[in-house]
């Protein structure tokens, strides 16, 4: 099973990314998915998820500004988080999430950077 996150990078605030975790070697169409966060000195923050029916979920710190998709090919399943209007807060290295919920998730990717200047 890998989860490969990209798309990170440095942005100024107001600015948006795109964020992208290619899933590979199991069946990811059946489970849940969905993105972490965690800036330095904090606890891990649940941003979004997104159910195996297309049905998502967003923390109140991002409700509105982000965005959770997925597309389910044959053999492998990308998922994004599109964000918007980021804000210095939402510096964090992001993480990919599959087969769980809540605060227990069976899989993660190896994160990527998000760094917001302002």
């Amino acid at each position: 099973v890998q989860l490969v996150e990209s798309g990170g990078g440095l942005v100024q605030a107001g600015g948006s990314l795109r964020l992208s975790c290619a899933a590979s070697g199991s069946d990811f169409s059946r489970n849940n998915m969905g993105w972490y966060r965690q800036a330095p000195g904090k606890e891990r923050e649940l941003v979004a998820t997104i159910t195996s029916s297309g049905k998502t979920t967003y923390a109140d710190s991002v409700m509105g500004r982000f965005a959770i998709t997925k597309d389910n090919a044959k053999d492998t399943i990308t998922m994004y988080l599109q964000m918007n209007s980021l804000k210095p807060e939402d510096t964090a290295v992001y993480y990919c999430v599959s087969h769980g919920w809540g605060k227990t998730w069976q899989y993660w990717g190896q994160g990527t950077q998000v760094t917001v200047s302002s």
